[in-house]
């Protein structure tokens, strides 16, 4: 079983953050969410949003909310959950989302309800967690994010055991200034493509 942390890393000041940043940023990307789904309706048949139970605080499991960029069902086609950048599964427009990380916007309602952070550890499977050491398990002290520290450094170079250090580091010298230096270090990564932060949410995203 996971442990049962107090107080989520930040607490109210870190939540606070999260939502003088998140609801102007949902209100002026209403429009833009719109014609993304209506842009996958019409690319694939299917939803134009993907959910998928992930673990959070606490070990707490909630649903992640994505744009749709595979093929709907992909989790009962060819490799069933696990997929890779040339993906055959992987529509026109769901390529073109993810190279963009277009796809991850609507996490931003999972930190509006407060299952998510902006910052923090990215969001695992059950079976992943259940295979954590009781020093992993410290990860789940953070909400997850959307960014995080393992991203920034090298996230697609870096085997999962590594990322976790990353993100128990993160856990163990968090602070707010180290949450705005995260943020401002993706939003250039995001725009030059860097490999440091690829779309997707891991090995095992199916949006």
């Amino acid at each position: 079983m996971s442990p049962s942390f107090p107080d989520p890393v930040g607490g109210r000041a870190k939540r606070t953050v999260d939502l003088v940043l998140t609801v102007p940023v949902l209100i002026l990307l209403a429009p833009v969410f719109v014609v993304i789904a209506i842009l996958i309706r019409r690319d694939s048949h299917g939803p134009a949003f993907y959910r998928q139970t992930r673990v959070g605080l606490d070990g707490r499991e909630f649903r992640v909310f994505k744009f749709r960029t595979m093929v709907d069902g992909a989790e009962f086609i060819g490799a069933g959950l696990h997929n890779d950048a040339g993906d055959s599964r992987i529509t026109p427009l769901g390529a073109r989302l993810r190279a963009l990380s277009l796809d991850e916007l609507p996490q931003l309602v999972n930190v509006l309800f407060g299952d998510m952070s902006i910052v923090g550890p990215r969001p695992t499977l059950r079976e992943q967690v259940e295979l954590y050491t009781p020093e992993q398990r410290r990860r789940l002290r953070a909400r997850p994010g959307i960014t995080g520290l393992a991203q920034i450094s090298g996230r697609s170079t870096l085997p999962w055991s590594q990322r976790i250090v990353i993100d128990v580091h993160y856990v163990d010298n968090w602070s707010l200034r180290l949450d705005f230096e995260i943020i401002a270090r993706t939003i250039p990564a995001l725009l030059r493509k860097d490999e440091t932060y690829p779309g997707g949410i891991d090995e095992v995203d199916l949006g």
